[in-house]
């Protein structure tokens, strides 16, 4: 077992040049400046109007809709997704967003009224399906304040005090991020947005993983001046011919693999000049044959110069990847004192339901990693990676791997019809590569899921008790394989359908809790306390009459941490489709019952619901609060397949 840390040549004059002074850890003066409240992504702030004693007083204080009436009136005939996971920021006492649309709307903190609206371009046209992007980036200098937008192929600056492009900067206010990609790109898109470090504004993407044709394109990181548009560099998310890395990658296959996006969220060190990138799977993302090796940068958090590109450290959490256990969650920023030594650390989340700890200048692990055996690949053409990192610290939030203990067995005879069920599947631990379907066997049961453990949402660190709450999910899915057909693709396998492996008459295969919430002591790597996140799908009726715990809601849900409380909803239905390839007319779930409409305040110290509201639709976004003319707002994006999507903003009366 070893450990695996690398770092490029020049680091050490890196560290010694490095400020001494501490990030920003959390929001300040009530603001709320960036998606996760800082630039290392805490979604942590210092407020405590609201607290354990008044929390029950919470009400709706306004709602807006994700999508101003003006623009509807425009554009009747628009149809937006209403998987709304935009997060506002309020600067200068100002709310901007990213809209239902991908238009930038700025309005009131206080009554939710509108300011402005973007107007798009004179040659843009809306997309079939537009959305929003989770977050923007903003800079100021003086009097010159500007908002950052990726829509479409774009990048786009507008003037945040009217709304109007900048109009020298790049091509009239916005650069194209398709045509750097080269010839092999026909689309660009973003579903996160830029993150603005320095005098740097950068981006990553959202590059097809479709997996019928093996020549894909690599989702390369690009950053431009945030004061003319000019390029600045590109980080190159699978290495070219001859650069670091391209050995991992055998036969050439780097040449013609895709993806590996950056197509999360970017957190960053200012004082160091640091950015950190999770970087994600590599096309095909649950078979490897054409891509034999390790497969450098996939699956790795990155460290770059914020004013260069230039890499300073990286760490590969999954070697050749065929799980997609892409790193989903922005790297968390967290200074922290291990045994009496100060440490400036940064926390990847994983799906796999690993916090990985790294010092965040030398990328050295906090705790040790090992490198374990993990089981290896029946599939022809495959080769597995004979080990996978493993931390020693702190604990997995999730559970890991299937066996038949992990049935559901509220009743003798659940359980028996569960052990039936698994007869069809492959079971083992985690890293249990996809199995070929055929032969009665309809694939693996893989524990995380693609959707499971952490996900886009990430955690919450609390930079005055050092303490990481994670909101987690246990979903499970069946990884399967099937022949590639000649006629439609060159790969020799492709991903199935990718189903969540249903239970005993639609209860699901697998123990509760299925979401859970995890607090972990990064100073010491131990965790405080699990509890699960809601009651979880408990009407059905073979479990009337059971006196079941809480199950825990199986939901895409992120947290919001504040001086005294920490705030989480239960994530809505409309998103559990992602990870799966069935068709949009057939239901699929991350669980049975997931989602759910209700907005939670916990005790921090213990896990404990402090209070409750049933919002309008589940959550879909991460929540953030700021104050305004002394008062204190939450606001929380819902949205739901049957309910347009809004923000809802909380106050005390």
């Amino acid at each position: 077992m070893r450990v695996r840390v690398f770092a490029s040549i020049g680091l050490a004059a890196f560290v010694l040049a490095a400020s001494a002074g501490n990030a920003q850890q959390g929001t300040r003066g009530g603001e709320w400046r960036y998606h996760g409240g800082d630039l290392g992504s805490t979604k942590y702030a210092p407020l405590d109007q609201i607290n354990a004693g008044n929390v029950a007083r919470l009400r709706i204080a306004w709602r807006r809709p994700a999508v101003d009436a003006s623009i509807l009136q425009r554009n009747p005939n628009v149809k937006y997704n209403r998987d709304f996971r935009a997060t506002p920021i309020l600067v200068d006492g100002v709310l901007f967003t990213s809209d239902g649309v991908g238009l930038i709307e700025a309005f009131d903190p206080g009554t939710g009224r509108t300011i402005w609206v973007e107007q798009p371009f004179a040659d843009e046209r809306m997309a079939p399906n537009p959305s929003a992007t989770r977050g923007i980036g903003y800079w100021s200098q003086g009097n010159d304040k500007r908002i950052f937008v990726i829509r479409g192929e774009n990048l786009v600056v507008l003037d945040a005090k009217t709304g109007k492009p900048v109009a020298n900067w790049g091509e009239s206010g916005r650069v194209n991020l398709k045509r750097a990609l080269g010839p092999r790109a026909t689309a660009y898109s973003s579903s996160s947005g830029p993150q603005v470090c320095g005098d740097v504004v950068m981006t990553g993407g959202n590059m097809s993983d479709r997996p019928e044709v093996k020549l894909q394109v690599p989702g390369d990181v690009q950053a431009f001046d945030v004061r003319t548009g000019k390029p600045r560099w590109t980080f190159h998310v699978i290495p070219r011919a001859g650069e670091f890395g391209s050995d991992t990658w055998e036969k050439d296959s780097a040449s013609y693999t895709g993806m590996a996006n950056l197509w999360s969220l970017i957190s960053a060190d200012e004082q160091l000049g640091i950015a950190y990138f999770p970087l994600t799977s590599p096309t095909n993302d649950m078979y490897g044959g054409q891509r034999l090796g390790n497969n450098l940068f996939s699956d790795s958090i990155v460290a770059v110069k914020c004013a260069t590109g230039e890499r300073l450290w990286y760490f590969q959490t999954v070697h050749h990847d065929l799980w997609d256990y892409d790193n989903p969650a922005a790297p968390i920023l967290a200074d922290i004192n291990v045994n009496g030594r100060p440490i400036k650390a940064v926390v990847q989340l994983t799906k796999q339901g690993f916090a990985f700890v790294f010092d965040r200048v030398t990328g050295q692990p906090v705790w040790p990693i090992e490198e374990r055996p993990v089981p290896t690949s029946t599939t022809p053409g495959e080769r597995t990676s004979p080990t996978q990192p493993f931390p020693t610290q702190p604990a997995p939030f999730e559970r890991q791997g299937v066996t038949e203990n992990d049935l559901i067995d509220f009743t003798p005879d659940l359980k028996r019809q569960a052990l039936d069920l698994v007869k069809q599947y492959k079971l083992g631990p985690m890293f249990t590569p996809p199995t070929v379907a055929g032969n009665g066997v309809k694939g693996t049961v893989q524990l995380p899921g693609s959707v499971g453990g952490a996900d886009w949402q990430s955690g919450a660190f609390d930079p005055e008790t050092g303490i990481l709450y994670v909101q987690s999910i246990t979903a499970p899915f069946v990884a399967d394989l099937v022949k590639g057909d000649p006629r439609a693709t060159d790969l020799d396998y492709v991903p199935g359908l990718r189903a969540y492996p249903a239970g005993p008459q639609g209860l699901p295969l697998l123990k509760p809790p299925y979401g859970r919430i995890t607090a972990i002591n990064l100073n010491t790597g131990d965790t405080l306390w699990q509890v699960a996140n809601g009651d979880g799908p408990r009407n059905h009726p073979l479990l009337k009459g059971l006196n079941l715990p809480p199950l825990g809601n199986p939901g895409r849900a992120s947290p919001l941490l504040t001086k005294t409380l920490l705030f989480v909803g239960e994530g809505d239905l409309i998103m559990a489709r992602a990870g799966s390839r069935l068709p949009p007319e057939m239901p699929v779930e991350i669980s049975p019952g997931a989602g759910g409409k209700k907005f939670r305040a916990f005790d921090k110290k213990t896990g404990a619901v402090l209070w409750e509201m049933e919002l309008p639709s589940g959550t879909t976004g991460v929540p953030m609060t700021y104050m305004h003319q002394g008062k204190q707002f939450i606001v929380v994006p819902v949205g739901s397949a049957d309910r347009d999507p809004e923000f809802v903003a909380l106050s005390l009366p």
